[in-house]
């Protein structure tokens, strides 16, 4: 337990460090290429166009970060003190490209804007809000920029030196090569945006600004290992593995997106050798020739890396054989491994679930590997929406699924379950796709369908008419009761008996992040004698083995199967937030937090869905000025 919670905690820190560079990576890669046009060394010299080159360096980039890691905190208050705060370390030190500064004194000052938000909610007087917001702002934003100027900014010029410094040494003693026993292994496991965005890139930055390149924006986006290994899938892999691997060399070699390739190592964790040896071998070819970028790879793209290589031949030929030499020697002992091995049908699906659990959070290209769906039926009498508790985002699915199937006339009972729960008898499984290959594990001779979003998916639609134009419209006219399920929309009563109450419909809401918001949800539901208080961390968790996320700016957070036993009785909670939470990318404004019993919540559920549907709906609930009005929304039939 002690260790899950230690690699919990720096995945957490990693994620968060990685999130601070990564929505600014597209300004990078803006002065990286500023620098190889317009530089006197560069493709095409200008004079005047240079002069950019060392203000966004020294002034814009780090204070996108500054303003994205105080963002990341308090939302746009901790933005804007974030952003003062890391001017501070600019100009205390403006020798070095402040990006370590950035990422204290960003965060740092959301963290004190929130603090003092919190220290004074509900004691200002009617009339003063915005003038103590805007005061406090500009008084807290500007007492930590003048601290950033005379102590933190020389102290991590300081840090900034012994870094470099060590990195100089590594490549002057030809051990820089060793530092792949580190980096390959951990950005496989769950850390590989955190080293590069986190660690690599500020570092170097500064190199890049004083030798004109850095060696180390190529040491884990280099794409060589991942290419090599995935090469040698392609030619002496089995089974699903062989199969996808084609597809995932040319995602991961042109595409640059190196997490596509880590489930096949996690199927053969001996292949965690071959990675190591192709990034050391790469890396030693790079230090020897002289290889390195003018700015961070990102994605790890050949084209990427090629882009933002110096203007000149002998770089040129340094990063593209330290990338075929970490290529060469990973295929090579890949195929080694593959070769001398046990032989199996490899199972990519389930290595991709195993990476998404490891990195404590959906992967973006686990569904490439859910090729297999199985074989429709030619009769279908039963479909199964699946989610991990069967409680709110399946059994909105499958209300939606159902009005589509009785529009089209079509005799199919649609039920949901809990993926545990899988009858034998489903022919046709509904599941998001991050939970689809623990569904083809419970239930493999059914034909499965994956969807993103449960609310609006287009998937709805081409399986209506796959089935319309198959024979179940030859169907036994006699389809069993759905007792487990929700029923039509249609059969919705206009009273909710309890479930949603005008006290738990909440406008104007504002959070953070969706942990603030899921949380509130929670506490709404247990002061109102739905839930025990552990119901509010199973929600938490629910959300973060998969989203909640349903589709149509909604959210549905409710907890885990396990927490099934700590609801009391079902009930609903509704959050207006019309400026919108982040989860996991998408912009949610309605967020509908659940609690179910016995399926007594499933008919209110059901109308909710075929409500949240429509985005017309969705506009009228987030404008909405009273609880009764999205009451009304709700219960409407029309």
């Amino acid at each position: 337990m002690a260790q899950s919670n230690i690699k919990v905690a720096v995945q957490k820190f990693g994620n968060f460090l990685s999130s601070m560079v990564m929505p600014n990576i597209s300004a990078f890669i803006a002065w990286g290429l500023i620098t190889a046009f317009f530089i006197p060394t560069g493709f095409t010299p200008n004079e005047s166009l240079a002069k950019m080159v060392s203000p966004i360096l020294t002034y814009l980039l780090p204070l996108l970060i500054g303003y994205i890691g105080g963002k990341l905190v308090h939302d746009q208050r901790g933005a804007v003190v974030g952003a003062i705060a890391t001017m501070g370390v600019i100009v205390g030190e403006p020798t070095v490209p402040m990006f370590l500064g950035a990422m204290i004194m960003g965060p740092l000052g959301g963290y004190v804007i929130k603090k003092f938000d919190q220290l004074i909610e509900g004691k200002i007087k009617a009339g003063f809000e915005m003038l103590v917001n805007n005061f406090s702002g500009g008084i807290l934003g500007g007492a930590l920029a003048i601290l950033a100027f005379w102590a933190i900014g020389p102290a991590v010029k300081v840090l900034t030196g012994w870094l470099v410094n060590g990195v100089d040494w590594l490549v002057a003693t030809n051990l820089l090569p060793l530092t792949s026993i580190i980096i390959e292994p951990a950005k496989i496991l769950f850390l590989n945006n955190a080293i590069n965005h986190g660690v690599l890139s500020p570092i170097g930055i500064e190199q890049a600004k004083t030798a004109g390149k850095s060696v180390l924006f190529l040491l884990e986006a280099n794409p060589g290992p991942g290419i090599g290994l995935l090469l040698a899938y392609c030619i002496f892999g089995k089974g699903t593995a062989k199969r996808s691997a084609p597809g995932a060399a040319l995602i991961q070699f042109f595409g640059g997106i190196h997490e596509i390739y880590f489930p096949y190592v996690l199927m053969r964790p001996m292949l965690f050798i071959a990675v190591i040896l192709g990034g050391m071998s790469g890396v030693l070819t790079l230090v020897l020739l002289g290889g390195g970028l003018l700015a961070p790879a990102s994605p790890g793209s050949i084209i990427a890396v090629l882009a933002v290589t110096p203007h000149s031949a002998g770089a040129y030929i340094a990063n593209i054989a330290g990338v075929l030499v970490a290529a060469i020697v990973s295929f090579v002992v890949s195929a080694f491994i593959l070769k001398t091995g046990k032989q199996k049908d490899e199972d990519i699906e389930e290595a991709a679930r195993k990476m998404q659990e490891m990195k404590g959070k959906k992967s973006s290209v686990a569904g490439v590997f859910a090729e297999n769906n199985g074989k429709m039926p030619e009769h279908v009498s039963k479909i199964v929406f699946a989610c991990d508790a069967g409680m709110g985002s399946s059994a909105m699915g499958a209300s939606l699924l159902r009005k589509k199937v009785k529009e089209a006339g079509l005799n199919i009972n649609v039920t949901n379950t809990a993926i545990s729960n899988l009858p034998s008898d489903a022919q046709i499984v509904v599941t998001q796709e991050e939970l689809t290959p623990r569904a083809k594990n419970k239930l493999p001779n059914a034909y499965h369908v994956s969807v993103d979003n449960f609310l609006s998916s287009p998937e709805y639609d081409k399986l209506i008419d796959q089935l319309k134009n198959g024979d179940t419209n030859e169907l036994n006219e006699v389809v069993e009761d759905a007792e487990a399920n929700a029923p039509s929309p249609e059969d919705t009563p206009d009273s909710n008996d309890g479930l949603l109450l005008e006290k738990n419909i909440f406008l104007n809401q504002q959070f953070a992040n969706k942990e603030e918001a899921i949380r509130f949800a929670g506490r709404a539901l247990v002061e109102s004698g739905y839930v025990k208080e552990s119901y509010i961390e199973a929600m938490i968790a629910r959300d973060a083995m998969t989203s909640t996320y349903m589709g149509n700016d909604v959210a549905i957070p409710h907890g885990t199967e396990e927490a099934k036993k700590d609801v009391l009785q079902s009930g609903f909670t509704v959050l207006q937030v019309p400026n919108g939470v982040d989860f996991d990318g998408n912009k949610v404004r309605l967020i509908f937090g659940i609690a179910g019993k016995d399926g007594t919540h499933l008919e209110i559920l059901s109308g909710i869905a075929v409500t949240c549907s429509d985005m017309e709906n969705i506009e009228k609930m987030v404008a909405a000025k009273s609880a009764k009005e999205i009451m009304d929304i709700i219960n409407d039939k029309k």
